[in-house]
């Protein structure tokens, strides 16, 4: 499948979660490419540094303070975006936290704050933009920031699996509507392994104080697997421009899952997943 977006110079691109990490690549990665970016975060100080970065390597950059979890916010970034560049071309639902717990032993706070940012965060992405994309009559492109963990259960953070594999179905479902409705609008699931972000240490902007173990204690960032945030971007951009759904940036993990689809023709235990 063809992209359907050609040439990006002069065309916008929105990211939440766009202040660091992943997101922060995007934004630059779409900029080389001559593109406007919004960028939208839930912290302050990450976001204003963010944005005078951007604008200090020539690209225009709008940001917005955003929390991803609040449908009202995301409506008021659909509505800041339009203002001020006109038109959305590329939506990035990419903001996202983890926590770290037995299933059986977390809160349900800590699911409705990680359903709430990875999950419903996306969904109310798609509600504010996805129809003005379309009535515009230009092509559009919407990239979910899913996980591994998005296609495969990873033990001790059940509310990031199931949010993340709700992503996944997002994502195929809004292809699928856009594909039989034929309009000109394309979706991308990324799906990394480790890449070495903050999110391990997700904790530090829950809501209300209320702190759980953070990942970065682990070590995760330093796993042998880990890829920077910039190789990510490089395969979004990639994916958009040959209208590619998977963005698999861990080849291993391709493996698990065949492993998981033969579980699931044979009654087999699905394979239990580890960053290495």
């Amino acid at each position: 499948m063809a992209g359907v977006l050609g040439n990006l110079q002069g065309k916008t691109a929105v990211i939440t979660g766009g202040a660091s990490g992943i997101g922060l690549a995007m934004a630059q990665r779409f900029g080389a490419e001559g593109m406007n970016v919004v960028i939208a975060d839930v912290e302050q100080g990450a976001l204003d540094a963010a944005s005078d970065l951007l604008n200090d390597a020539g690209i225009a950059c709008a940001a917005m303070r955003c929390d991803v979890s609040d449908r009202h916010a995301v409506e008021a970034l659909a509505d800041f975006s339009y203002e001020e560049f006109g038109a959305v071309h590329i939506l990035c639902n990419n903001a996202g936290v983890v926590h770290r717990d037995l299933t059986w032993e977390a809160s349900i706070e800590s699911w409705e704050w990680v359903l709430g940012v990875d999950l419903w965060g996306p969904i109310y992405g798609v509600h504010s933009f996805v129809p003005r994309m379309l009535a515009s009559g230009e092509p559009g492109h919407v990239v979910n920031t899913a996980s591994t963990a998005g296609i495969l259960a990873f033990p001790s953070i059940a509310s990031y699996d199931v949010a993340k594999q709700g992503v996944v179905a997002l994502s195929e479902a809004l292809l699928a509507d856009a594909m039989a409705a034929n309009v000109p609008l394309r979706a991308s699931v990324l799906c990394p392994g480790v890449v070495r972000t903050k999110i391990g240490f997700s904790e530090r902007n829950r809501p209300g104080g209320v702190k759980g173990e953070a990942f970065g204690t682990q070590g995760l960032t330093t796993a042998t697997e880990a890829i920077d945030p910039e190789d990510v971007a490089d395969q979004v951009l990639e994916a958009i421009n040959n209208g590619t759904f998977w963005i698999m940036t861990h080849p291993r993990y391709v493996e698990l899952v065949k492993e998981r689809a033969e579980g699931m023709l044979t009654g087999g235990i699905p394979p239990i997943p580890r960053p290495i």
